[in-house]
């Protein structure tokens, strides 16, 4: 009867275990799938209006930090606006930014910004003239504002430009995801007429005055580290 008590108990131990066990794994499951990692809740979201966001997106594909870039438009009043649409409803067409605070901050970004487009120029970029091509700040909280704010500061304090940045800074509103075939419009599509005259200017000026920040100058930095032999125009990169 001792031994059996004591099986009993052994048992009635190790039952006890397992549903804590069994408990723990489900806190973790349910963390893992309603929860964002540690690594997600450090990223942050900029949204940019500089013209066409075909440019504005590959220059931003090719900054160190950068995780994500998503074509778009925001700005106006109608809802669900189509690139057909968006001169009708006040809308902008933009790229909202995702990227890694501890690898580009968001001065960085904003710098990047305002030195790859004209941002003197409020409603024409290059070719492209209309509303839907302003130079806007769309931004998510207090925080973004003030630094958007000092950064344009900055560089009307060092005349920078000869005149003044006209560009929006406003609250974002609700952001529209463009039509997909305008999503990784340059790197899909580097052959295009528009592709390998205004948007490549973009990327070679966003390389030219930004090399320490660049994804493509990162990679040949490597290369040459590893003695593999460089080689230009590679997939995803500025090709210069």
């Amino acid at each position: 009867m001792a031994n059996s008590h004591g099986f009993c108990q052994t048992r009635s131990f190790l039952s006890i275990a397992s549903f804590f066990l069994f408990a723990s794994c489900l806190a973790v499951l349910g963390q893992s799938a309603d929860e964002p990692t540690s690594q997600e809740t450090k990223l942050e979201t900029i949204t940019l209006g500089g013209g066409c966001f075909w440019c504005v997106e590959a220059v931003f594909q090719r900054l160190d930090g950068v995780k994500s870039v998503v074509s778009g438009y925001t700005g106006g009043t109608t809802p669900n606006p189509t690139y057909q649409t968006i001169k009708y409803g006040g809308h902008a067409e933009v790229v909202q930014v995702t990227f890694d605070p501890e690898v580009v901050s968001l001065e960085q970004v904003f710098l990047v910004f305002l030195k790859t487009h004209d941002p003197t120029s409020w409603h024409k970029q290059g070719p492209d003239i209309g509303p839907q091509y302003r130079s806007a700040i769309f931004y998510n909280s207090d925080e973004q504002k003030e630094t958007a704010e000092l950064v344009i500061k900055k560089l009307t304090d060092e005349k920078v430009y000869r005149k003044p940045i006209v560009t929006e800074i406003t609250k974002l509103g609700t952001f529209y995801r463009a039509e997909d075939y305008h999503q990784n419009y340059y790197n899909l599509n580097k052959t295009q007429s528009y592709c390998q005259t205004v948007v490549r200017d973009k990327v070679l000026k966003f390389e030219r005055l930004f090399k320490e920040y660049s994804v493509t100058n990162k990679k040949r930095e490597e290369k040459k580290k590893k003695g593999s032999p460089k080689k230009d125009n590679e997939p995803g990169s500025g090709g210069e």
